[in-house]
C-alpha cells in the first residue's frame, strides 16, 4: 500500500515547488513515488474540465481517484493541487488507506506580490478563468495532517523537509 501526499493550496502558495523537492527526496529512498500535479494532470485528461466550482469539483474527484488506485497499487503519490473542497478531502480520508493531507497556505497579500501567473493581477490570459479565492469560493482544510505556512519565512526545502518528518 502506497501512501497518498494531497499538497492542497491557491495557485501560486508554492504546492508545486515544495512538492517537486519532497518528491526528489522520496523518489531517492523509494522509487515507487510518483509525482502529479494540477495543472499538468488537467493537460492529462484532455482539459475536459472548465474552472468553475463545479467542474472544478469534478476535477478534483478525477485526481482522488487516480490517487488512490495507484496508493492501492503501492505507489507512493505526491498530488499538488488547489481541490479546495471539503467533500473531496472527506472522500480521500474515507477511500485511501494511507493518506497524508498538506495544506500550504498563504496570506492573499503574498500571492498578490508574487503574482507568478498573472491571475492576481489579472495581466494574463488566466484572467478569463474564475480564480480559486478570488472569483470561486474555496473551503479551507479543516483537519489537514501539516500546515505549511509559506510566506517566505523558510525555503521550500525547509518546507519539503517537513513533509519528510510528518
Amino acid at each position: 500500500m502506497g501512501t497518498v501526499y494531497w499538497i492542497t493550496g491557491l495557485s501560486g502558495a508554492g504546492k508545486t515547488t515544495i512538492g517537486k523537492l519532497f518528491y526528489e527526496q522520496m523518489k531517492e529512498k523509494y522509487p515507487n513515488t510518483v509525482f502529479l500535479d494540477g495543472d499538468t494532470l488537467r493537460s492529462v485528461f484532455g482539459d475536459c474540465f472548465g474552472y468553475t466550482q463545479e467542474e472544478r469539483r469534478k476535477c478534483a474527484m478525477c485526481y482522488a481517484r487516480l490517487c488512490a488506485m495507484l496508493g492501492r497499487q503501492g505507489m507512493n503519490v505526491i498530488c499538488c493541487t488547489i481541490s479546495m473542497f471539503d467533500s473531496v478531502r472527506d472522500w480521500n480520508r474515507e477511500n485511501i488507506d494511507a493518506y497524508k493531507e498538506i495544506y500550504v497556505k498563504v496570506s492573499m497579500e503574498t500571492l498578490r506580490a508574487r503574482d507568478q501567473k498573472g491571475l492576481y493581477s489579472g495581466v494574463t490570459k488566466e484572467k478569463q478563468k474564475e480564480v480559486a479565492g478570488i472569483h470561486v469560493d474555496v473551503e479551507e482544510p479543516k483537519n489537514p495532517d501539516l500546515i505549511l505556512e509559506n510566506n517566505g519565512a523558510e525555503t521550500p526545502a525547509e518546507q519539503a523537509e517537513k513533509i519528510w518528518r510528518l
